[in-house]
């Protein structure tokens, strides 16, 4: 039974999210992304295959080098699960800075002042 690989799957995984913003803007041979990392050859394979099976990276062969390419249309599913949270926590903010501005209007909270602080090397001696 093959498991069933998704986007956040992918970005699960801190070296996966590495990986996609070193070939964010330009394709990159596989060597070249393995020396970005501590992990070993093999281990940074097995990370781009999975980003290969999310449909985050697709490989190309250009002679003998084989160059990952980040497709990273499929993170639009990220963006779509997140956007109801960013509106609750729009909403809360929004809410607040009311509140803070209606305190503030009624005189019940008053904007921070920054005092200069003492400083102690700054005596003048007398004469």
């Amino acid at each position: 039974m093959q498991t069933r690989r998704d986007v956040f799957q992918a970005i699960a995984d801190p070296t996966r999210r590495d990986i996609l913003g070193l070939i964010a803007r330009q394709p990159m041979n596989l060597n070249t992304i393995a020396e970005n990392f501590d992990s070993s050859r093999p281990a940074i394979s097995q990370h781009i295959k999975l980003l290969t099976e999310c449909g985050l990276v697709t490989i190309r062969q250009q002679g003998r080098e084989r160059y990952a390419q980040a497709t990273l249309t499929p993170l639009s599913q990220v963006a779509d699960w997140i956007e109801p949270f960013r509106q609750l926590w729009e909403e809360q903010f929004t809410a607040l800075d009311n509140l803070l501005q209606k305190l503030q209007t009624q005189g019940k909270l008053q904007p921070k002042t920054t005092a200069k602080p003492k400083n102690k090397n700054n005596k003048k001696n007398k004469p």
